[in-house]
C-alpha cells in the first residue's frame, strides 16, 4: 500500500527540470479521478477553480474548511499525490499558518502552493516576512514527518506589465534564494512569459521552477527544453470547463421555446 510519505516522496521526485511534472488544475474530486485516468502523475488544485465551483470569488474568499472539505474529497478519491493551493495561507502570522497547513497535511495532501502577495491588500510580502512564513509552512511538514513540497509563489512578475519583467529578473532570484533558505521546495513564477527570462530565473536559482502555461503560451516541450521541472495551468482549466458548459447551454437552448 502506497503511504502518505510514499506519496510524498513520489511527487518531489517529479519536479525534474527539462522533464516537467504537467499539472492541470483541478476543482472537484470528479476532475481530479478523470484526470488520474488520463495518466496525470499527480494531482493539483487551483484556488481560482475552487472558489469558483462553489460559488466563490478567489482570494481566499471561500472558507478554509469548505477547502479542506474539498481536499478530503479529492485525496479520498485518488492514488496519486494531491498538492493544494492554498493562497496566502489563510494567515499573516506564522503560528496561524503552521496550524493551516498541518491540516491540509492531514487532509491527504503532500505539497502546496504558497504565493507572497498580500492576500486582500495591495503589493508583497517584504522578503523576509515572507521568509518566516515560508518557514512556517514548512515546519508544519516536518512536524507531519512527510517530504512536505513547499511550491513557493512569487507574484513579482504577475503584478507587473510585461515591459518591466526583464528589470524584475534580480528580484525575483533575490526572493528565491531568501525562499529556499526559508525552506522552500521549489519556485513558482506565474505571469513570466519570455522564453529567455524563464531560462534566465531556471539558471539563477538551485530550485525546481514553475512556470504558468496558458492557451496561447509556449506548449510544454518549449518550456521542457528552457529547464523548465513544473507547469502548471492555474485558472484555465476551470475558464474552458465554464465555457464549454455555458456554449452547451447555448446550443441546446437554440430553437427552445
Amino acid at each position: 500500500m502506497t503511504t502518505h510519505a510514499d506519496k510524498a516522496a513520489g511527487f518531489a521526485a517529479l519536479h525534474r527540470p527539462g522533464h516537467p511534472v504537467v499539472l492541470f488544475n483541478i476543482w472537484d474530486a470528479g476532475g481530479a479521478k478523470a484526470l488520474e485516468q488520463a495518466g496525470s502523475p499527480a494531482i493539483a488544485t487551483g484556488s481560482h477553480g475552487i472558489a469558483g465551483a462553489q460559488g466563490y470569488a478567489d482570494g481566499e474568499r471561500i472558507p478554509l474548511d469548505e477547502v479542506l472539505h474539498l481536499v478530503r474529497r479529492i485525496t479520498a478519491s485518488v492514488a496519486v499525490p494531491v498538492t493544494v493551493d492554498v493562497e496566502g495561507g489563510y494567515a499573516t502570522d506564522p503560528a496561524t499558518l503552521t496550524a493551516n497547513v498541518a491540516r491540509v497535511i492531514a487532509a491527504g495532501a503532500v505539497g502546496v502552493n504558497f504565493e507572497d502577495q498580500i492576500v486582500g491588500g495591495a503589493g508583497l510580502h517584504a522578503p523576509e516576512v515572507q521568509a518566516a512564513r515560508i518557514a512556517a509552512v514548512a515546519a508544519a511538514g516536518t512536524a507531519s514527518g512527510l517530504p512536505f513540497f513547499v511550491n513557493a509563489r512569487t507574484d513579482v512578475f504577475l503584478k507587473a506589465p510585461a515591459a518591466q519583467h526583464a528589470a524584475l529578473v534580480p528580484e525575483a532570484l533575490a526572493r528565491a534564494a531568501i525562499y529556499a533558505a526559508a525552506g522552500a521546495s521549489g519556485l513558482f513564477v506565474p505571469g513570466l512569459v519570455d522564453a529567455g527570462l524563464l531560462a534566465a530565473v531556471v539558471q539563477g536559482t538551485p530550485l525546481p521552477v514553475n512556470a504558468m502555461a496558458s492557451p496561447t503560451q509556449h506548449p510544454a516541450a518549449d518550456l521542457a527544453r528552457l529547464g523548465i521541472a513544473r507547469i502548471s495551468h492555474g485558472p484555465f482549466p476551470w475558464r474552458a470547463a465554464m465555457a464549454a458548459l455555458a456554449d452547451g447551454w447555448r446550443g441546446a437552448a437554440v430553437g427552445s421555446v
